[in-house]
Formats: C-alpha cells, structure tokens, sequence
C-alpha cells in the first residue's frame, strides 16, 4: 500500500479522534474518512486505525444506509479481542521490537530523527516470531507508528547507485558481526565526520545568546584559521564513540593513527582476550576498498598492534547504513549546531556533549600531526604484504594480519 495522504501530524490528529469513539462511531468515522480517498482508501484507513478492512467497509455500508446497527449493539468498554501489546506473559514487546530494527537501521548523519528500515512487515513477524512472539500484522504496524515508522515514499532528488552483489554483502556483514560477537571481539563502525572549518566564520544552527554574535559574511575556506577533521570510530557493543580531531588531512595514514589511538588508550583495555578487530566502513575517502595505500598503512597497523585486523566496506551508495552514520554523527552534529567553532579545543568540547538518552558516551582528542597527501605504495608492497582477502567479495571483505601471526 502506498497510498499516503496525510502528514504524520494529521495522522496523529485523526488516530487521536478514533480512539476516543465509541464502536459504532469508529465505524462510521473510519467509513467517512476512507470515502473521502481514492482507490486504496479502505486499505490506508484500516491501517490507520489499526482496524480491518471489514469494519471500514461496514461503516460505508451503514453510512449509505444500507444497514443499521442498533447503538445497542455497541460492546462495553474492554470488550472484544484482547491486543498483545501489554500482555505481560508476552515480555516486553517494544524491546524485542526495537532490538529487531537495530540489526536492520539506516539513518542520516545529520539529522537524528531521519531513519529507516527495510523489513517489511512480515519479515518483522517472521523475526518476532523467533523470539517467541506471535503477533498480528495490525500489532506490528502499531509498533512501527508508536516508534515514529511510518510508510512514505522516497522523494526523487539524489543520484545514487546500486551494485549487484549489495544484498550478499549485507548478509556476510551481518554473518561477521554476530560471529565477532560471540567471541567477544569488538566490533568497531569506523568513519569520518565532514570537517569543519575553524575560525568566526556562521555555522548552521541556533543557539540562546544575549546579543548577537558577529561573524565573517562569507564561509570561504581563506578566511578560516584550521580545519578539524572528526575522524571517529565507534564500538558498537559498548555504545561509545572516539573521535579523533585532526588538524591536517583525512587520509588513511591519519585514520590508521587514529584507530591506533582507540586502541592503544581504550581498545584494548575493555577487549582484553581480543583476538582480532572487525572494522565496518564504506568504500572511500581515506579507507577505500580500491586503493592500496590504505591497505598498506593498516598492514604496518597490524604489525605494531600485533593483532588481526578484519575489514567489511559497505557496497557503493550505502555508506548510510554504517551504524556510525545514525547512531552517533547526527548527534555530533546536534551537539555543534549553531556554535562558532573559535578553537580545536571548543570543538572537542562540543563533540564530548553529544550524549543520548540510550547512553552514548563520546570522548574525544586533538591529533597535531601534519599529513600528506598523493602518497604511493611502497615498491613490492602488493607481492610482500599479508592481507587475506576472502575468496567470496574479497574486494570489500579481507584481514590485514600481524608479522608474528601463527
């Protein structure tokens, strides 16, 4: 069904008015609503309302007179089917619910509230039933509703991509991620945050101030004093993040030194028994899946840490549904909107605010180290190097390995 005709907040307005009716009168409202639409209107308003689409086929009917149901008729309060949200024997449904759509989350780094799952709603079924929990499509789609999912369509305004081998290589990250789990290994969702431009120059964002702050009319990069790269690595198991604020360049030899850093301070402090490190990532930027150069640079990682290092790229054009793009940028982002951003110092202030309700814990720390770009890969690297790549999408999925490996 993709009849969608209303806003979320008229949505809202109208199951607010349903609820409150009696029997008789939800049949009928449900019946006067689904008039007013096309073809689909029934389906739409059954879903709506959580309600069959016999009950708002028997409130057309009565509508037009064809059949009256005396109000007589109408059942006490709590009668009926009892619904399955609630009941105790059943657990806590929300959270098996919301346990289900975190395996399959994507969301917009820069705005928290943007997320989306790409269950339907008998694959969310399908999975409830697994964890002991049999359901009707209704309670399902009043789950999604009560957690702000709603059915709409994408609106047509970015290029994208897509790739062939996209859906096999969800599935083997998903493989990696639950056996890297059950080994208590540490899953890492690895990224660079856009940077930001250091100096009086406007930001996106409000803030509360007593006077109004001045700053520079224009936002060229010549009028700034730095620039802050956020690299950021966040352990999804511990829900906390670490990010790593450069001073200089994003490339991969500065996002290896800041996974050093991770691991050196913190990594391997809560992973004591760790054996090897999964890193989720997407394809670009200073970690490509295409280029050697990263590779080389989280080989001699490998061999300083003296532990293996498993990498899985998100295919092309699916970078969003990295857990670090929605669970911790949109933050950050919130964190920072508004404030002139004066100093490196002020930044990593700001980025450490970005806590959430669901207890995400950022720490942060400044990185003074020139880079440079255009680099080459060492001669003999590629023939000498003890990187493994799957023999199944090995050009996304691979492990750099220590020299003292057995």
């Amino acid at each position: 069904m993709t009849l969608t005709p209303y806003s979320p907040e008229i949505e809202r307005q109208m199951q607010e008015m349903y609820v409150r009716l009696s029997e008789k009168d939800k049949r009928l409202y449900a019946g006067v609503e689904a008039l007013k639409l096309p073809y689909g209107g029934v389906s739409y308003i059954a879903e709506l309302f959580g309600c069959s689409r016999n009950t708002v086929m028997r409130g057309i009917i009565e509508l037009r007179g064809q059949e009256i149901i005396p109000r007589k008729r109408d059942r006490m309060a709590g009668g009926g089917r009892k619904q399955t949200v609630g009941i105790k024997d059943k657990g806590d449904i929300d959270e098996v619910f919301l346990l289900i759509l975190k395996e399959h989350t994507a969301g917009n780094p820069m705005d928290e509230k943007v997320k989306w799952t790409n269950l339907t709603k008998a694959n969310i079924a399908e999975l409830l039933v697994k964890e002991g929990l049999k359901v009707s499509r209704n309670i399902i789609v009043k789950l999604l509703k009560k957690h702000g999912y709603v059915k709409r369509k994408p609106l047509k305004k970015k290029a994208g991509g897509g790739h062939v081998d996209r859906n096999a290589q969800f599935e083997r990250i998903a493989e990696l991620r639950k056996l890297y789990k059950s080994e208590g290994n540490p899953v890492i969702s690895v990224d660079t945050k856009k940077k930001e431009l250091i100096g009086n120059l406007s930001r996106n964002g409000k803030i509360y101030t007593t006077e109004t702050i001045e700053v520079y009319d224009h936002d060229f990069t010549s009028l700034a004093e730095g620039v802050a790269v956020p690299h950021t690595i966040y352990d999804i198991a511990q829900n906390k993040a670490y990010v790593t604020i450069g001073t200089s360049r994003d490339t991969s030899e500065f996002a290896c030194d800041s996974i050093r850093q991770w691991w050196s301070n913190h990594g391997k402090f809560i992973y004591l028994t760790a054996t090897s490190i999964l890193m989720l990532m997407d394809g670009g930027g200073s970690n490509s899946s295409r280029h050697y150069i990263f590779k080389q640079d989280l080989q001699a990682l490998a061999d300083e840490l003296g532990i293996d290092i498993r990498v899985a790229h998100y295919p092309p054009h699916t970078s969003k549904w990295n857990p670090i793009e929605h669970r911790v940028f949109p933050h950050i982002t919130r964190a920072m909107q508004g404030m002139v951003l004066t100093s490196h110092e002020l930044t990593k202030e700001l980025i450490e605010t970005a806590t959430t309700k669901a207890g995400l814990s950022v720490v942060a720390c400044i990185l003074n180290k020139v880079y440079l770009t255009k680099r080459k890969v060492a001669a003999g690297f590629k023939e000498s190097m003890r990187i493994l790549f799957d023999s199944v999408l090995g050009r996304w999925n691979y492990v750099a390995t220590p020299k003292n490996a057995h």
